[in-house]
């Protein structure tokens, strides 16, 4: 069994508060179930983003809060992760319950979608905190976090538009 680091729940306020914050917003021409599905379908995240090498969800349908995931980073690291807000169509946030590598103190993620009419605006924050050894290494790595977590939110807009060209043939 892959070694497992346990780490501390992360809530609202930390999403709110992290030093290591990224808000990414994008604007998807499709609706918001349509969206929603994107982001709950068997091969979430890996079908997007090329940082994501593997997402399993760890709990049956139909999802909702306490629903659990685990995501693989770069085929190295391993995230479980658990669902404390599930709101269909309209919003989902998690934290990171454990790591396959030691180092990381606290993790969420928060995806609201907000209807535009034709289209839906992804609003994507990641919110994360080293121990204090890795801190340092995290700040370095600001600008590096900032793009990877932007092309992960950016990433589902080309699914959502490969799906609706398949949808149309």
């Amino acid at each position: 069994m892959p070694p497992s680091f346990p780490l501390e729940p992360a809530d609202d306020t930390f999403l709110n508060t992290a030093a290591r914050r990224y808000t990414h917003i994008v604007d998807i021409p499709a609706s918001r179930e349509q969206v929603w599905e994107t982001l709950t379908a068997d091969d979430a995240l890996v079908s997007w983003s090329p940082v994501i090498t593997a997402a399993r969800w760890t709990s049956p349908r139909p999802f909702g809060a306490g629903t659990t995931r685990q995501v693989t980073l770069g085929g190295a690291l391993r995230l479980d992760e658990r669902f404390y807000r599930w709101a269909e169509n309209t919003r989902m946030t998690f934290t990171v319950d454990s790591a396959s590598v030691p180092g990381l103190h606290r993790f969420a993620e928060d995806l609201t979608l907000l209807s535009l009419g034709t289209a839906t605006r992804l609003v994507w924050t990641f919110a994360l905190e080293g121990n204090p050894l890795l801190r340092p290494v995290l700040a370095a790595a600001s600008p590096v976090n900032r793009l990877v977590t932007k092309s992960i939110a950016e990433g589902i807009t080309r699914r959502v538009r490969r799906d609706a060209v398949g949808a149309r043939r």
